[in-house]
């Protein structure tokens, strides 16, 4: 039965209960994107976290409920499509608990009422469809159809057994042994791969290895998708080049990550979720990392190095500017972001870290040292918006403009475009606003939104300042030249305009015979 009407956030769990304990749900689960982590545990493939403490249940379209664990096994058989990530969920006690279509076959295979041959027969109905329905079809079909069961059956098997494999096959009227090495082949090499993810000490070499094998699936099997991601971000974090590329597009969420922490809210109170622009950053950085990561290791170098040139590392400052440094004076956010960078090269650089894998510690390295480049560029631009530096008074009349575009030039090379840069602060200020506000920075929070909206004011007028495009002067000059008619060819030329007598005169002049033209 479909189901439209329950109330999946917060009243989700005892209405599943009051259905009783042979009550499954089945749902449809969006894709968790956490951007602010990158060294967790990594995903178990097969299943979408959706009953893990914290997450979040409004992500979930419930699309049917089920009673007992064959007929949810069917009703799963007969949904998945291999597009879309479908949970399993039932309740364990107090907490809700997601199974694994694995898990209830071998649930089923123990109980003596169920009938083996129905239940060969629909696993070997839905493995000959997932091969079907693979975009490459024949062999590639097949590769498909065997990492499919992998993911999702590894609690009973890693590979088909016999009986299910030979009925696939009938079905496809295939007999070729070669298939069937080929599924045995895949199933095994992929359950060796989800074996070695939770292994400690993985050299990059291994996880290239293992990233390339997956990526090789995840298009026809989109459930590894998560674990190719994240196989490419745990090479990026041995991978000094692509935290420095981190490092220069992340933008700075000190506040979020602080009330993200253990003690860093109310009890009972949820953090306030992160502003929509830094958020949308956070995700271009990542995928910008990503990008560089997989170029990088491809064999795409002259790819990747466009990624580095693209991106400069700043250059780490031996003291900060008196605009940074009144910045982190007056921004406790700033100053915490600094405190935090100085935390973490301190712990990468501890006695009791000697034993860390060098790839980990030399890209971390990597990643504080630009980190603390980019964070001077950052808080040198908002502390001259914020606190103008006054003109020398002894400076140049012609150098007065030069000083002033300083603040340009630095707000270019902190956020790349004085749009970014406004987007940012809108977000920032957007975040520190939102209701309530955490009780460890009741006190702070008024004062930096006010000072960040005065930044922003002064990065408004700033850009105002400076000389507009006066886009409807080029468009009219635009359209005028494409009016003109084309000169004539032969004898007759058209008389030169003086727009062209002023071109043909600043193309004969020679800058080293001042006064002199050529002629």
């Amino acid at each position: 039965m479909s189901e439209q009407h329950i109330p999946l956030s917060g009243g989700f769990h005892p209405w599943l209960t009051e259905l009783g304990p042979d009550a499954y749900a089945l749902a449809l689960v969006a894709a968790d994107r956490d951007l602010t982590r990158w060294a967790t545990d990594p995903p178990k493939v097969g299943e979408t976290g959706i009953a893990r403490p914290g997450a979040d249940p409004t992500g979930m379209t419930l699309l049917e409920v089920t009673r007992g664990p064959q007929e949810t096994l069917r009703r799963w058989l007969h949904w998945d499509d291999g597009r879309r990530q479908l949970a399993i969920i039932g309740t364990d006690l107090d907490a809700l608990r997601e199974y694994t279509p694995g898990g209830l076959v071998a649930q089923l295979r123990d109980n003596q009422a169920i009938d083996d041959a129905e239940l060969t027969h629909l696993l070997a109905s839905w493995l000959y469809r997932r091969y079907a329905d693979a975009p490459q079809g024949l062999e590639l079909g097949w590769v498909a159809a065997a990492a499919a069961w992998t993911c999702h059956m590894r609690d009973f098997t890693g590979i088909p057994p016999a009986s299910v494999l030979t009925q696939s096959l009938e079905s496809a009227d295939e007999h070729d042994e070669a298939i069937e090495e080929l599924v045995l082949d895949t199933g095994q090499n992929l359950a060796g791969v989800l074996d070695r993810v939770g292994g400690s000490r993985r050299i990059r070499a291994d996880l290239i290895k293992d990233w390339r094998f997956v990526e090789s699936l995840s298009g026809d099997v989109p459930v590894l998708r998560e674990l190719a991601n994240w196989l490419l971000d745990q090479i990026a974090l041995r991978d000094a080049h692509a935290q420095q590329l981190r490092a220069v597009l992340e933008p700075d969420i000190t506040d979020y990550l602080r009330d993200r922490s253990a003690d860093g809210h109310s009890p009972g109170t949820a953090a306030p979720p992160l502003d929509e622009p830094r958020a949308a950053q956070l995700a271009q950085a990542r995928d910008t990392v990503r990008a560089y990561t997989a170029a990088a290791h491809s064999g795409r170098e002259q790819e990747a190095q466009q990624f580095l040139d693209a991106f400069p590392i700043p250059a780490r400052p031996v003291q900060p500017s008196g605009p940074a440094t009144a910045w982190r004076r007056n921004a406790a956010t700033a100053q915490e972001a600094v405190e935090a960078l100085e935390a973490r090269r301190a712990a990468s650089t501890a006695e009791d870290n000697a034993v860390a894998d060098p790839e980990l510690l030399h890209a971390e390295l990597s990643y504080v040292a630009a980190r603390e480049g980019q964070l001077h560029l950052m808080h040198d631009a908002l502390g001259r918006l914020a606190f103008p530096t006054p003109t020398p008074r002894d400076l140049h009349d012609e150098l007065t403009g030069v000083a002033a575009a300083q603040t340009q030039r630095r707000i270019t090379e902190a956020f790349g475009t004085a749009d970014r840069a406004h987007r940012v602060l809108d977000g920032q200020i957007g975040y520190l606003q939102q209701q309530p506000v955490p009780t460890h920075r009741r006190a702070l929070t008024g004062a930096e939104a006010d000072l960040l909206t005065a930044v922003r004011d002064a990065l408004r007028s700033t850009a105002t300042s400076s000389v507009p495009l006066d886009e409807e002067g080029i468009r009219t000059r635009t359209q005028e030249a494409m009016a003109r008619r084309a000169a004539p060819a032969g004898p007759d030329h058209a008389a030169p305009t003086a727009h062209d007598q002023a071109h043909a005169q600043a193309l004969s002049y020679d800058p080293t015979i001042p006064g002199v033209q050529q002629g």
